[in-house]
């Protein structure tokens, strides 16, 4: 059989293009080792529009039970299943898994990405334990409290200016004296009464009882090891995109992302499109993923049907 269309990725984004192919009735793959998303650890998640707050497990469920509630025979899921190697052949791609292949005249990548996590004593311990990777999702719970966000970039900055909206004090820990994010976003950020940046020092341990209650950190500079109260551990030190099995196939940036058009997510090579946080957009949240994937559904009907 020769599908229209391969899924890659079960997330938001791959759910939501597969009610979509479901929908018009495209021929389809649905390959996803589960439907846990990132946001899957989050106890509460209250910017999923149309639902006030929801738990990440929930949420998941919710977009398995929908796609199922519309597959049929249309969309045919392979839950369990991770993709290993895509590959060009003379009538559209060969999808390869451990266990199965599928030829497919088009592809949507919505593997996603994960976050680099912070690999220090404690860390493991204590993540979803006042540990975590996700401010948009967890941020709220932290309301009144002191916290800190470990990291330098855009995405840091960002997390402490969502968190300096609800937190009694936020403290930055970046590795050296210079910030990776823009000099405006920084400059904005500092100039906050309840912020404070910590430069040139070292993340070594993460320490609390049930939950996380302390972090010590080392000066690069004297070697000195500070330890630091707080309620809650922010980490923003870049995401991992899951493109390995795709990078042959398709242009990556510098950080393996997926290059696409903003305009219909296609990516370089022609009858493969990407969506959510394995691609090179400029924000990533599940909302954002999901309007990508039907963006990108759209284009290929399109492209197989009216063309």
């Amino acid at each position: 059989m020769i599908y229209d269309l391969a899924i890659i990725g079960g997330g938001p984004a791959g759910v939501s293009a597969g009610v979509y192919a479901a929908r018009k009735r495209l021929k389809t793959v649905f390959i996803t080792k589960d439907f846990l998303g990132q946001s899957s650890v989050s106890d509460g998640i209250e910017n999923w529009i149309g639902t006030i707050k929801i738990s990440g497990t929930e949420l998941s469920k919710n977009l398995e039970n929908h796609l199922k509630a519309y597959a049929s025979d249309v969309v045919e899921i392979k839950e369990g299943e991770n993709c290993e190697n895509v590959s060009k052949i003379s009538e559209g791609f060969l999808i390869k898994t451990k266990t199965q292949e599928f030829q497919v005249k088009t592809v949507l990548i919505t593997a996603g990405s994960r976050r680099r996590k912070l690999e220090i004593p404690g860390a493991k311990e204590f993540d979803n334990k006042g540990l975590t990777y996700c401010a948009t999702c967890d941020g709220p719970l932290f309301a009144d409290k002191d916290v800190v966000v470990i990291g330098g970039g855009n995405a840091a900055f960002e997390t402490a200016g969502q968190l300096l909206a609800y937190c009694k004090s936020v403290t930055l820990l970046n590795r050296s004296e210079i910030f990776k994010a823009d000099e405006v976003t920084v400059k904005k950020i500092l100039s906050n009464p309840k912020m404070k940046a910590v430069i040139n020092v070292t993340p070594v341990e993460i320490k609390g009882d049930k939950f996380v209650n302390a972090i010590v950190y080392q000066d690069a500079k004297t070697n000195e090891k500070i330890e630091l109260k707080t309620d809650g551990i922010f980490v923003e030190i870049g995401l991992l995109p899951n493109t390995d099995f795709i990078k042959d196939v398709v242009n990556l940036n510098q950080y393996n992302q997926i290059i696409v058009d903003p305009r219909n997510q296609r990516a370089s090579t022609s009858g493969i499109w990407s969506a959510g946080d394995c691609t090179d957009g400029l924000y990533h949240q599940n909302n954002i993923a999901s309007g990508d994937a039907v963006r990108a559904l759209e284009d290929i009907y399109t492209y197989l049907h009216l063309q």
